[in-house]
Formats: C-alpha cells, structure tokens, sequence
C-alpha cells in the first residue's frame, strides 16, 4: 500500500496494524517513497538470552588456537643490533 505522508496523518493507527499484520505500507513524499512501516522483531526474553549466552560457553573448545606473536612477527627485517638490515 502507498499512501502520501499528509494522507497518513489521519490514518497513522491504522496504518500501524496494518503493517503489524504483515502488509507493506509505504509512505510517499511528492510521489516519491519515503518511508517503509515494518514491524519491529520481539527482542528476544530473559530466559532465550540465557539459553543463547549458555550455548557460546559450551562450545569454547571450538576456539581458533592463537598465532604467531605480533611482537616477533617482523624480526626478520631488523638485524641484531636492532638497525633495518
């Protein structure tokens, strides 16, 4: 559904159901689109965050093993004495 922005004014309660429902409502300025209404995700519960942050503890042996220092990743450019060689 389009609909001008001055139009949805009036309109903006039922607009929001119907987006809510699942209909794409957009907004027009001038004939041209504006705005999109879409419905916002549920933010998920106390107990599925728990659930969620429980699961990435368990897996923590599928960490990457570390790699080489980045403190003696470069050694090779420099001689001894610590000069560019």
């Amino acid at each position: 559904m389009r609909i001008s922005v001055s139009e949805a004014k009036s309109q903006l309660p039922d607009l929001v159901r119907r987006a809510v429902a699942g209909d794409e409502v957009i907004l027009t300025r001038q004939g041209h689109e504006a705005v999109r209404l879409v419905p916002l995700k549920p933010a998920a519960d106390r107990t599925a965050r728990l659930t969620l942050l429980a699961a990435v503890r368990m897996s923590g042996g599928a960490k990457a093993s570390p790699g080489p220092s980045a403190a003696r990743r470069q050694d090779f450019l420099y001689s001894e004495d610590g000069l560019p060689g």
